[in-house]
């Protein structure tokens, strides 16, 4: 049977001291020369207001994070906090603090990698030929990713791709992270995942848990995953992180082949009763792969909205409506990522480095990617499926070593 989870999408923010409805009160949660921003909280009732002169500049962002917190459900309420998606800081907290400022030096025109996502290893991975030679970057490597991340103000932490779990260390890195500064999220398959493992991420200081699920039917998620009895692992590894008291994930990615199934796969992630069911718009390596149509968006936007409106029943992220309609493709934008080899790319998905942090510090990657026109201006669609962008990709030669230097395609 599969783990029961309390249901408190609606309840009320308590205080644990009194175990009843906080009363109406502001918490501060910025304030800078010119600006203050609040988040107001009375009852059930969370609004971020701003106060000061440069009020008109968060405007925007406190818009839309408002119509998050009162429009849809959240990921979790706990007794002194919300998580309105596994993929943002709680509310209140040091972390979303963060987000504030960060989001308030975007509109002043002053991009900041909000997420950066680490690839630790490529064991496991269907992405790369068997036997191939990785000089994975050391664990001293990483924590210097980590902190020159944060210093660039970044507040999201993600080891992601392949199975991270498989990385020796991989709990230690966890724990590395400043909590008071970045949330850590980690994806896995469930490959070797045990009671233990979900115990000790819970005392790393885990976030959240991502488990990648691409279809209800067994055989085709083994499939995808070059792997028999890789769909049973990641049911195991999801029922017994929500055993151990994590946030999880139940991850997929919307491509043409199973588009029609995510009604399916939603009704599993409630059934298993993970706290958020998230959608990723399939990627494609080349420009004859099949995209999602117009139409496959708009059934994932309805969706998105019918199942985050109703208060029973895991929330819905989709990078669909936070890219396409919120803010923007991040890549490259609010987004980097870090090969396990230490390749810097925008995003894990395009074939591109713009450096390596086993030779440059990532506030220097991070600038050459922003010097970019490309990196420069607004995008609804994330790289990979921007034909202006993949006029880029098509320019890779044949044969050529992945990820290629961007400058080599680059023409101003």
């Amino acid at each position: 049977m599969p783990s029961e989870k309390k249901d408190v999408s609606n309840a009320p923010l308590r205080d644990s001291a009194r175990d009843s409805p906080l009363e109406a009160k502001d918490i501060e949660i910025l304030s800078l020369p010119g600006l203050s921003v609040n988040l107001r909280h009375a009852g059930d009732t969370l609004e971020l207001v701003a106060n000061g002169n440069l009020k008109a500049v968060c405007s925007p962002i406190l818009k839309n994070i408002n119509s998050r917190l009162q429009e849809e459900k959240p990921a979790l309420v706990q007794e002194d906090r919300v998580i309105a998606s596994a993929w943002l800081p709680p509310v209140p907290s040091p972390v979303f603090r963060r987000l504030i400022f960060a989001e308030v030096q975007i509109a002043l025109g002053k991009y900041i990698p909000e997420t950066v996502s680490i690839e630790l290893t490529r064991q496991n991975s269907s992405r790369y030929l068997p036997g191939t030679v990785v000089d994975e970057v050391d664990a001293g490597t990483i924590k210097r990713i980590i902190d020159e991340a944060l210093e660039l103000g970044t507040f999201i932490i993600t080891f992601t791709e392949n199975d991270p779990l498989l990385r020796e260390g991989v709990f230690e890195l966890i724990e590395y992270v400043d909590k008071k500064r970045a949330i850590v999220n980690c994806s896995t398959w469930g490959t070797d995942f045990s009671r233990e493992t979900a115990s000790r991420l819970k005392n790393a200081g885990l976030h959240s848990l991502m488990v990648g699920i691409y279809s209800t039917d067994p055989e085709k998620h083994d499939a995808i995953r070059k792997s028999e009895g890789a769909y049973e692992k990641a049911v195991s590894a999801i029922r017994l992180a929500l055993e151990a008291g994590l946030v999880v994930v139940m991850t997929t990615h919307a491509s043409p082949s199973n588009i029609k199934e995510l009604p399916a796969l939603y009704a599993l992630a409630s059934e298993l009763g993970v706290h958020e069911f998230s959608v990723w718009e399939a990627m494609p390596k080349t420009r004859k792969e099949p995209l999602i149509t117009d139409e496959d968006r708009k059934n994932i936007l309805e969706m998105y909205h019918r199942i985050n409106s109703c208060p029973v029943g895991p929330r819905m992220f989709s990078n669909t409506f936070l890219e396409g309609q919120m803010l923007g493709a991040m890549a490259g934008r609010r987004w980097i990522h870090v090969t396990a080899d230490g390749d810097v790319k925008p995003s894990p998905y395009p074939p591109f480095s713009f450096g390596n942090v086993k030779k440059k510090p990532l506030k220097e990657i991070w600038q050459k990617i922003r010097s970019y026109p490309y990196f420069q201006k607004q995008n609804s669609l994330t790289p990979m499926h921007d034909p202006e962008f993949m006029e880029f990709v098509d320019r890779i030669p044949i044969g050529a070593k992945l990820p290629y230097p961007f400058e080599k395609v680059y023409r101003r």
